[in-house]
């Protein structure tokens, strides 16, 4: 177990002008450089931060060295198949006390190890608890320089600590209801959905026919399938066009085709849903009824001719994320690299960064305000930078201190100051120009690609938008006459039309510069920018303090610093106990009390150590010597005390429990030195 040294305490306040209907900027946040596999003993382990983070946190993002053969400046990147698969379990292993019931695990990787991945995650985490493979178009265009196929996507398995976890929807937006209008006049824009669903053999009572009140066919769901909702409530809707009933048609053999069953196995107590009325007075009732406009949640498709469809509203509860992550939706690696290079001016530190809107797209899924998001493979901070910016708490290591010093920490900083401007700072969504009004179903963004390809199309002047002015008047005077309210009267009307006929060709005009023109003011958009970061919040910057052990010449001691009250408090996160000086005591649990001693420690030690113990109260003595006889001596005065000797009896422990929990025990490799402590 290692101490965690705070290096430095960073705060910023939150500016007064900040939107108060943003999420509050988190101050409890973690920065620590050093060994993950030491991070994460720390947390769970040493009490002050396993009060805080034990069965807390709710996500865990990894972008783990992708094991790619590559030596990058800021990364370990060249580790063999097995060796890095044993360094990714144990991590594993280390971070589920961590998670909260409802917490998630993401692991970002490409197409070299991701199937080797799955299967240690799944046994580590549960084949049940597997979610998704989430697939993120990570290039904008195919590498001309690739061996064989271009790599277009990296993959992030997703995993969930147990049952409890529920992704949150995301927004819906402009573009996601672009489809939802109402024709009809109907208050609530609706498009017009399946009315069948799959299931029929499972699903026979929901399978029969429904009589149509205009043509009066029959009209039944595909084969396989059923109607969408029960039966009551379909009558109910058709009873709206004209009068049903229930009836029986006799139709069990075109039931079963529908349901994929023997007719002997058919349902036969299944009734449809058939007119009550003639079908020449239902037809007169339903045509009045859908001309009325605000149609049944079942519509009659085609000006109320043709098909069954079904009303499908917008949604109150958001949308629900798919797999397939584009570009376009959450960035992809050109625009990550533009980031750092916004941030680091004239370097390019890392090979494989990722943007912004990506991780803010799985804090948005996995996450609410306050929640505690863990990255122990940080890099350059985009999982911190981002989960601060979102009012989230963060836990974030790296192990390399140059990088650190160098690229996480002045990122954290700048993100804090609010002077970090890229990522997810700011969004900027494409609306539509306060002076114009666009038609139905038609987006900003729809218009926006409308007005570049006509730019693209007519811009170069090789194209010619004509029109025959002759023929169009000639048009507007024939529809006049013939409809009796032109201005002109017959004989006017013929002349009009002869010295029409003798322009020709003379006729044409170029309307390309004014189409293009309308068309344009017609559709105009504009960039909308929300600033969704202010700055504000703060961290704490920790570093993994050395182990309190040494090996020399085979043999494991103490390190020159591990002495006096550095030792006891070290001592205590062995433990697992908090660090409570008092008198001659360390710390306790429960009723053992806790002594560290710094020395020999002999039958005179042992009765000043226990008279300051009360009724019931029993030690755990740790020690750098013990006199001869002491064991038997602490045993004689309190037969529940033990008296232990440091390094000795710390290494066994550990020893033991490695044994105890690891089939590969021996074989293992861990990130750090195998005895520290």
């Amino acid at each position: 177990m290692r101490l965690l040294r705070e290096v430095e305490r960073f705060d910023v306040e939150t500016p007064p002008d900040r939107p108060v209907d943003l999420p509050a900027p988190t101050t409890d946040n973690l920065l620590i450089t050093g060994d993950a596999m030491h991070v994460l003993d720390s947390l769970a382990k040493i009490p002050e931060y396993a009060e805080n983070y034990l069965g807390m946190v709710k996500l865990v993002y990894i972008d783990p060295p992708f094991n790619t053969g590559q030596a990058f400046t800021n990364y370990d990147d060249n580790i063999e198949h097995s060796i890095w698969l044993t360094m990714l379990r144990d991590r594993l292993r280390q971070l589920q006390p961590l998670l909260a019931p409802d917490a998630s695990v993401w692991v970002h990787l490409d197409d070299v190890e991701v199937h080797r991945c799955r299967l240690v995650m799944d046994e580590e985490l549960g084949i049940e608890n597997f979610v998704a493979e989430v697939v993120w178009q990570k290039a904008d265009s195919p590498r001309s320089d690739a061996k064989g196929l271009s790599i277009d996507q990296d993959t992030i398995l997703v995993y969930q600590a147990s049952a409890a976890w529920t992704p949150n929807r995301l927004p819906r937006t402009a573009a996601t209801n672009a489809r939802f209008s109402s024709p009809d006049g109907d208050p609530e824009p609706w498009f017009d959905d399946n009315p069948t669903a799959p299931g029929a053999a499972t699903h026979q009572g929901m399978v029969y026919a429904i009589q149509h009140p205009i043509t009066g066919e029959l009209h039944y769901p595909a084969r396989g399938r059923c109607w969408w909702t029960e039966q009551p409530q379909v009558v109910a809707e058709m009873s709206q066009y004209a009068d049903y009933e229930l009836r029986d048609i006799c139709d069990e053999e075109r039931r079963a085709e529908l349901c994929g069953v023997p007719r002997s196995e058919i349902r036969r107590d299944v009734r449809a849903v058939m007119l009550a009325q003639p079908l020449g007075i239902a037809a007169e009732r339903a045509r009045a009824r859908y001309a009325e406009g605000t149609w049944p949640r079942i519509i009659l498709r085609s000006g109320g001719e043709g098909g069954l469809g079904r009303k499908s509203y917008v949604p109150s509860t958001g949308l629900v994320s798919g797999t397939w992550w584009s570009n376009e939706l959450v960035g992809h690696n050109r625009e990550a690299k533009s980031e750092i290079k916004a941030l680091f001016p004239g370097e390019h530190p890392f090979a494989t960064p990722k943007p912004e809107r990506l991780l803010s797209r799985i804090l948005e899924i996995a996450t609410l305000p306050g929640d505690i998001v863990l990255d122990f493979y940080a890099g350059s901070g985009t999982t911190a930078a981002v989960a601060h910016k979102m009012g989230r708490r963060w836990i974030t290591s790296e192990l390399i201190p140059q990088t650190v010093e160098t690229y996480t920490e002045p990122r954290l900083r700048k993100a804090v100051e609010g002077d970090d401007e890229g990522g997810v700072t700011s969004v900027t969504e494409r609306v539509v120009a306060d002076d114009t009004v666009l038609p139905d179903k038609v987006s900003a963004k729809d218009a926006q690609a409308f007005n570049t390809t006509l730019t693209r199309v007519i811009g170069d002047g090789d194209v010619e938008l004509t029109v025959d002015m002759s023929k169009q008047l000639a048009s507007l005077a024939r529809a006049a006459k013939k409809a009796g309210d032109g201005p002109l009267d017959d004989d006017e009307t013929k002349t009009l039309l002869s010295l029409l006929k003798k322009f020709g060709d003379a006729g044409q005009v170029d309307v390309t510069k004014q189409a293009k023109s309308q068309l344009a003011r017609a559709t105009r958009t504009r960039d909308q920018v929300t600033r969704l970061w202010h700055g504000g919040g703060g961290f704490t910057h920790l570093e993994v303090g050395p182990s309190m052990f040494t090996e020399v010449g085979g043999m494991v001691l103490l390190a020159d610093w591990a002495t006096q009250g550095a030792l006891t408090e070290a001592m205590c996160a062995q433990l697992s106990v908090r660090y409570e000086p008092d008198g001659v005591f360390a710390g306790r649990s429960g009723r053992l009390r806790i002594a560290v001693v710094d020395g020999m420690v002999g039958a005179g030690t042992i009765d000043a150590i226990t008279d300051q113990l009360l009724d019931g109260e029993n030690v755990e003595i740790w020690a750098t010597q013990i006199a001869d006889g002491a064991k038997q001596h602490l045993k004689d005065v309190r037969p529940r005390s033990r008296l232990q000797r440091i390094p000795a009896a710390v290494v066994d422990s550990y020893r033991r429990k490695k044994a105890a929990r690891s089939p590969f025990a021996g074989k293992t490799t861990e990130e750090g030195a195998q005895n520290d402590g």
